[in-house]
């Protein structure tokens, strides 16, 4: 089967599955729903961290954020790097011939030149830069879109059929501000179809690989920062009509982001590269042998400040270490500004009560109900600590050494 033309993912912020084609009727998203329709869905994708730089930054690399060096947030004041070893994606293709572009910003790193894009463009030009590149050419272009991220503009109606996920309180604060972030998903849908207008405009459409993907799950208080399903859910499009992968696909295999990349580079024609810790989906796609996932794991580090906590997910059970005292949910600031935090901040202000947490999945699908130390799950948590303790060895993760120093801590230490 012939590779994939064309390499393009897109992003946006802040938003997990919150779209009409993964079951949320309030959502208006006509152009990820087509896209959907027209390709393959992940009902099971997961992020390797529950914030922007991190995850963004393993969906750019195949790695863990442990393992690439972007433990935190890249923007100034929090200074969080790629390490010299991890590769972008965008300097993995140019290496194969690619011509890459960025369309909008990137959150991986102060220094964008060094990531191995040949030119970087605002997103609204993705269809001028389409239009003018020669057919020939093999292109991969990544397109962020941040409409989706706070602050959202006011929020119009609030919907009759609006819905409202089951761990925010129920009120008017939530509902005014789901109906925001609707109002910015519907937003930033209609500039993806543009997007994708513009794909089957320049005539690349069939030979083109297109993942659409977020960061993380939804920025409300107990999601995004958590280590629970809503911080860490994501939603996970691939459509590829020339590469037989098929239209309306709904996948239930657990995926991590660090998946995308070496599914990207096998549809690609692209040899597996040194250092990736995902796994290509690839197979899956095209019914060959797949050795699916029984786990997913996951990480924070630092986020507004120092959380180290790290957990793995099965399909029916969710473990998490925490490594430090702290919040027992950590909020950020631009959350905490929102209605739903500011009407009842105590709600998330309370002491961490425990180092383990322990969820059963299926009967507690919100992970109210901690079951560490129960004895019903005696020999289900003492399996997932093992697994999560050899997952922790296997990749190195700095926390086995002590506490992470930030890259703040480092500058401060300079006489």
């Amino acid at each position: 089967m012939a590779s994939a033309h064309d390499v393009v993912v897109i992003t946006t912020h802040d938003i997990g599955r919150h779209l009409h084609c993964y079951g949320v009727e309030s959502v208006v998203s006509p152009n990820l729903d087509a896209l959907a329709s027209s390709g393959v869905r992940f009902e099971l994708a997961f992020a390797t961290a529950p914030q922007c730089s991190p995850s963004r930054a393993s969906l750019a690399t195949g790695r863990y954020p442990h393992s690439n060096g972007v433990m935190g947030l890249a923007h100034a004041g929090f200074d969080w790097e790629l390490t010299p070893g991890a590769s972008h994606a965008a300097a993995i293709f140019a290496g194969l011939g690619f011509e890459t572009h960025l369309f909008g910003a990137q959150h991986v790193t102060q220094h964008p030149e060094r990531l191995g894009f040949d030119q970087m463009h605002p997103t609204e030009a993705v269809e001028k830069v389409l239009a003018s590149t020669r057919r020939e050419r093999r292109l991969y272009l990544e397109i962020n879109f941040d409409e989706t991220h706070r602050p959202y503009p006011p929020p119009g109606p609030i919907p009759r059929d609006l819905v409202i996920p089951g761990y925010l309180p129920a009120g008017r604060e939530a509902a005014e501000e789901m109906t925001a972030l609707e109002g910015a998903i519907t937003r930033m849908d209609a500039a993806a179809g543009r997007v994708l207008a513009a794909l089957d405009k320049a005539g690349r459409a069939d030979r083109a690989l297109v993942v659409f993907t977020t960061d993380h799950g939804l920025a409300m208080p107990r999601a995004k920062c958590t280590l629970y399903d809503p911080g860490l859910e994501l939603a996970l499009i691939v459509r590829w009509p020339g590469g037989g992968i098929g239209s309306g696909v709904v996948r239930s295999e657990l995926v991590s982001n660090i998946d995308v990349l070496p599914t990207l580079l096998e549809g690609a024609g692209a040899a597996a590269q040194a250092g990736i810790q995902g796994r290509s989906c690839l197979s899956l796609f095209r019914g060959d042998a797949y050795d699916p996932r029984d786990a997913i794991f996951a990480e924070k580090t630092f986020h507004s400040y120092y959380d180290p906590m790290r957990c793995v997910r099965t399909r029916r059970h969710k473990y998490i270490r925490n490594f430090e005292t702290g919040f027992a949910v950590e909020v950020p600031a631009d959350i905490q500004q929102g209605p739903i935090f500011r009407a009842n901040p105590s709600r998330y202000s309370t002491d961490r009560p425990n180092v383990v947490e322990v969820y059963n999945l299926e009967a507690d699908p919100l992970e109210e109900h901690n079951l560490a130390g129960s004895p019903s799950l005696n020999v289900v948590e003492e399996e997932l600590s093992a697994e999560l303790w050899r997952w922790m060895r296997e990749t190195d993760d700095p926390l086995l050494d002590g506490p992470v120093a930030s890259p703040r801590y480092r500058q401060a230490m300079q006489p």
